[in-house]
C-alpha cells in the first residue's frame, strides 16, 4: 500500500476554506489512517475521525489537543526506524497549538505544518522502503 507523502499546508489550509472545514476533517482521517500503516510496528494506534469529533465534543475540545500530542509523538518515535530524526515531537505540536494561538492565531497553522512535513517524511521513506 503507498501512502500519500506530498501533503501541503497550503493546499489543507485552501480546501479547508473552500469545502468550509469540511476537508480538514477528511484530512485527519486521512493522516490518522496513513500513520496507522507507517508505524503500524509500534503497537499503537491512532484513533480515526469519529472518535476525533465525539470525544472533542465531549471534553470541550481538549482531546484535540491530546490527538495531536499524540500523533506528533508517534511519529517522532518511529522517525528512526526509517532512519529520520525529527527535533519536533507532541510536545512541540501541543505547545504551538495552545500558546502559539496567541501569535495572531498562527500557532496551530504551524503545528500543523510539523504533522504534514514529519508524516511526508515518513511517507516518502516508508514508500521507498517498500520498493514502490
Amino acid at each position: 500500500m503507498k501512502v500519500k507523502e506530498d501533503r501541503s499546508l497550503v493546499m489543507y489550509i485552501l480546501l479547508s476554506i473552500v469545502t468550509c472545514g469540511i476537508y480538514s476533517y477528511y484530512f485527519l482521517y486521512s493522516i490518522a489512517q496513513d500513520a496507522n500503516v507507517v508505524c503500524a510496528d509500534d503497537g499503537k494506534k491512532t484513533s480515526g475521525l469519529a472518535a476525533f469529533i465525539l470525544l472533542s465534543i465531549v471534553t470541550c475540545g481538549i482531546y484535540a489537543w491530546i490527538w495531536y500530542y499524540n500523533l506528533g509523538n508517534r511519529l517522532s518515535e518511529n522517525a528512526p526506524k526509517y532512519g529520520l530524526n525529527f527535533s519536533e515531537n507532541g510536545t512541540t505540536v501541543l505547545m504551538w497549538m495552545i500558546f502559539g494561538s496567541f501569535l495572531c492565531g498562527i500557532g496551530p497553522f504551524i503545528a500543523m505544518n510539523i504533522l504534514i512535513t514529519n508524516m511526508n517524511a515518513l511517507a516518502h521513506a516508508y514508500n521507498e522502503g517498500r520498493g514502490r
